[in-house]
């Protein structure tokens, strides 16, 4: 079975990449949050410094594409060659409405023909191979068959299938038979990517399909970032594992950040960390309401001092808008 690291948006950049990567080994890929190439490819240095081969030694990062213009997506996939990346994904699910709206990420699953034409000009002409990413339909799920039997048309690869909808976004469950329709019929491995967020919905998924090839997980690795750990038979998250991996982040962002930057992406990571604790509420509006640097670090001590960790450790509120899966 293979683990790889699903992209958020906002969170796993270069920084939490190699600091996950150097505290938690083991995952098989990391894929970069999407890059979205205009004609220029002009990017921010903080854009640039995400995708730089340099900033991501010692991680297996593979960078994502979100683009529906086949002109930008070439460029783009060839300064990765040249950059030394050997793979680039192909973002076709994000749902977020800002992007959706473009015409890109599983905003490109609503018109079947343009999306082969993108397709065909893309595989045809790629500096690099390209892996798939994709929701399972745009506004419903009768749409799949016809989306599967576009997709094996292409030498991908390999395909990570999230089986909701855009429409659905993270509601609901996802729907696991679909996946195992891809399995069946893709010639090209088949990645499962959906609500696996403890041992106990990994072991649930085993029943379902004994033999899968692998999982890509996103929001559970961000509640649990030794999930990959324990699925693969080492021990389970601990308070100690968690409070590390917080405060090496932190100050990792501290040597390469501006404070007010680093006070914000903090919250962002503790959207989801807290979700493994048991806060007492007022520490945590105390953590939420901290902006300066110190404000943030005596709130986040006492928190994790004064916390414990939660026996069922899952997802369970909505993600932010701009998800990159």
């Amino acid at each position: 079975m293979i683990l790889y690291y699903a992209p958020l948006e906002g969170l796993t950049d270069a920084i939490y990449r190699r600091v996950h990567r150097e505290m938690f080994p083991g995952l098989t890929k990391y894929f970069m949050p999407f890059v979205s190439p205009s004609r220029a490819l002009s990017f921010t240095s903080r854009q640039l410094a995400d995708i730089s081969p340099a900033e991501n030694a010692g991680v297996p990062a593979v960078p994502q594409i979100l683009a529906n213009n086949a002109d930008y997506f070439l460029d783009m996939a060839r300064a990765l060659r040249d950059a030394g990346y050997a793979e680039v994904n192909l973002n076709l699910g994000c749902p977020s409405g800002t992007v959706t709206a473009k015409g890109k990420g599983a905003g490109m699953l609503k018109d079947l023909h343009a999306l082969a034409r993108f397709l065909d000009r893309v595989f045809a002409h790629s500096a690099l191979p390209i892996s798939l990413k994709t929701r399972a339909g745009y506004e419903s799920v009768d749409e799949f068959a016809a989306l599967l039997d576009l997709f094996v048309r292409y030498p991908a690869p390999e395909w990570i299938l999230h089986p909701r909808t855009c429409r659905e976004n993270y509601r609901g469950s996802p729907h696991r038979a679909l996946y195992a329709e891809a399995a069946a019929k893709a010639p090209f491995p088949v990645v499962y990517n959906g609500d696996v967020f403890s041992k106990a919905d990994y072991d649930g998924f085993l029943s379902a399909f004994p033999e899968p090839y692998g999982l890509a997980l996103g929001r559970g690795l961000a509640v649990n970032p030794a999930l990959g750990r324990e699925l693969m038979g080492g021990p389970p998250l601990t308070l100690q594992d968690l409070s590390a991996f917080h405060d090496r982040l932190y100050y990792e962002y501290l040597k390469h950040w501006p404070e007010h930057a680093v006070v914000g992406r903090m919250h962002g990571v503790m959207h989801y960390l807290v979700q493994a604790l048991s806060c007492p509420p007022p520490l945590l509006r105390a953590l939420r309401r901290s902006t300066a640097v110190q404000e943030y670090t005596d709130a986040a001590a006492r928190l994790f001092r004064e916390s414990a960790l939660r026996e069922n450790i899952r997802f369970t509120f909505p993600p932010p808008e701009g998800e990159g899966l």
